[in-house]
């Protein structure tokens, strides 16, 4: 740059020193350099606009545009390709393989899935606040949020959607992913329903609002002083979700607590140093992270916990990962809970989205996290994708039968209790529980594929409304309800009919069928927090928890 200026202000120099020999001879020599002089700043003016055009960071000044391969590619398939071809799906394709060659958290997100990908981290949408199931090619509401839209509306469980706005929806083929389109939309915006119910077609107008999605799938008390707590992410209102369970369960005697992170894969960082903020005491260190680009970043406690002293156990598996894996370490490197379960995903990155031009999203890996003593629990991830999540799998083989140990040769770390930990593979519980084999039942596999399950329950709830007036809360159904010998053989008819027969299963297979029904049957009148209510009786985690927890005082 400095060079141009100095060309150009020579000329000027030159010329007007000149000029001042001889006022005539100036005139006559200016009208012959004039146009000279103005084609030169002219020049000089093109230059300079088009080296600074844009203004973009990161260009020299003499910087030139030279094409990269991959324009020059994708100009040609858009001119000479011998068919025509979806540039944008080439491109996003383009971008998907580039980013296999980082790290497996590195995703790019096509704009069609934005949106969903947003509403879990936020923890709400805007919808008409359903829950549907399609049986038979036909939706059936299963469940219709209390205060919510459709609520408002009419709406009633055991609707089947026939039409929403101008598309029909029954008898079509329709997926879950369609109709989730059809009934989303913007706050305040108005969609039309019709409905069949008991055989007679109705119609609805649903004005669409904010549906939460909650983060605590249940909260309860396993007996007088003990409290249960199951977080299914870390969402942006996750803290708050989490402290009114919290709050609820201390005016009902709670003086311990068992938090479940099991297949919790994660989420938003700070939710999780948040809750670890209210176990932990003083100014201690959370976690903290780091990047070739991304600076040191230190997570400490901010203000006194309300649950800094009290007994915690947690529960962990290979579903935990990230964010819960923040928790799972703090909580653990400070001897402040035991966690029960089985070695952890082993996610230590973090990520950090950026919006693209058409609307699209780079999820980019910007840093490591690290637990308060400094292990990163980040798996390998040098043989590719593939193999990485594969090795989750093989531990169905390796890990979920017998103890999971981590890989040796790794570094080690200790304890302010002397506690020995390691680093590189997730986090190792202090108690180790096996996988139930009983979940890795064939049969079991085959129901749920079916949605035999599903839709049998469903079936059953609808024939039996006054379930909730003889067992009037979740954790009366759990304890009580036995599921009638006249249901298991209608069950068994579902089941034959979807080719997955019943009739001589192991009576353990048997048992956990049984539990699985009664689970999701509760589930259609008291939500995620039903479901989970039953199928913790007898659970192996929540009774070695307990038996840790009477181990314990009640006070601090």
């Amino acid at each position: 740059m400095k060079l141009g200026k100095k060309q150009f202000g020579q000329v000027r120099v030159n010329s007007i020193n000149f000029a001042a020999t001889d006022d005539q001879m100036a005139k006559q020599k200016l009208q012959v350099w004039l146009p000279l002089l103005f084609g030169l700043v002219l020049a000089a003016g093109m230059f300079l606009g088009y080296k600074m055009r844009d203004g973009m960071p990161g260009r020299s000044f003499f910087y030139t545009d030279s094409r990269r391969p991959v324009d020059e590619v994708m100009n040609l398939l858009k001119n000479r390709y011998v068919d025509s071809v979806q540039l944008n799906a080439l491109a996003d394709t383009a971008i998907q393989a580039m980013l296999a060659k980082l790290d497996p958290h590195t995703v790019f997100i096509p704009a069609d899935d934005v949106e969903r990908t947003n509403e879990d981290i936020a923890g709400s949408f805007f919808g008409i606040g359903i829950e549907f199931e399609i049986f038979k090619d036909t939706i059936n509401v299963i469940n219709v949020f209390k205060d919510g839209p459709s609520e408002k509306a009419g709406l009633q469980a055991g609707d089947k959607l026939i039409n929403v706005a101008d598309s029909q929806v029954a008898g079509v083929k329709i997926t879950a992913t369609r109709v989730r389109k059809l009934l989303k939309g913007q706050q305040g915006s108005r969609v039309q329903v019709a409905v069949l119910r008991d055989g007679t077609k109705k119609s609805f107008t649903i004005t669409r609002d904010i549906i939460p999605v909650s983060s605590v799938d249940a909260s309860y008390m396993l007996d007088s002083t003990t409290g249960y707590i199951r977080l299914n992410k870390f969402s942006q209102a996750t803290y708050k979700e989490f402290m009114k369970a919290l709050d609820e369960l201390h005016q009902k005697g709670l003086n311990k607590l068992v938090l479940d992170l099991r297949g919790n894969g994660g989420g938003v960082l700070d939710q999780a140093t948040a809750i670890a903020d209210e176990f932990l005491s003083g100014d201690k260190l959370i976690t903290y992270t780091q990047g070739v680009h991304s600076p040191k970043k230190e997570y400490r406690c901010q203000k006194p916990g309300v649950f800094e002293q009290e007994p915690l156990v947690v529960l962990a598996d290979e579903g935990s990962a990230s964010a819960s894996e923040i928790l799972l370490g703090a909580l653990q490197d400070w001897d402040r809970a035991t966690i029960i379960g089985r070695r952890s995903f082993g996610k230590g990155l973090v990520q950090e989205q950026f919006e693209l031009s058409d609307r699209s999203a780079l999820r980019l890996t910007v840093a490591r996290y690290y637990t308060p003593l400094g292990r990163s629990i980040q798996r390998s991830y040098a043989n590719g994708e593939k193999a990485y999540y594969e090795e989750i799998t093989n531990r169905i083989h390796t890990g979920f039968i017998s103890a999971d140990s981590l890989p040796t040769g790794k570094k080690t770390y200790t304890t302010p209790k002397g506690k020995k930990l390691y680093d590189g593979g997730g986090i190792a519980p202090d108690q180790y529980i096996a996988m139930d084999t009983a979940l890795m039942d064939k049969t079991l596999s085959k129901l749920y594929a079916k949605n035999t399950f599903t839709e049998f329950a469903y079936q059953y709830a609808r024939q039996y409304k006054t379930i909730p007036d003889t067992y009037k809360t979740s954790n009366a159904f759990a304890k009580d309800f036995v599921l009638p010998p006249a249901a298991w053989q209608d069950f068994m008819q579902y089941a034959t009919r979807d080719s997955v027969p019943v009739a001589n299963i192991p009576l353990v297979t048997k048992e956990r069928i049984s539990q699985i029904i009664r689970a999701v049957i509760s589930r259609h009148f008291w939500r995620n927090a039903g479901y989970i209510e039953v199928l913790n009786q007898g659970d192996a985690h929540i009774k070695k928890a307990m038996e840790l927890l009477e181990s314990k005082p009640n006070t601090p």
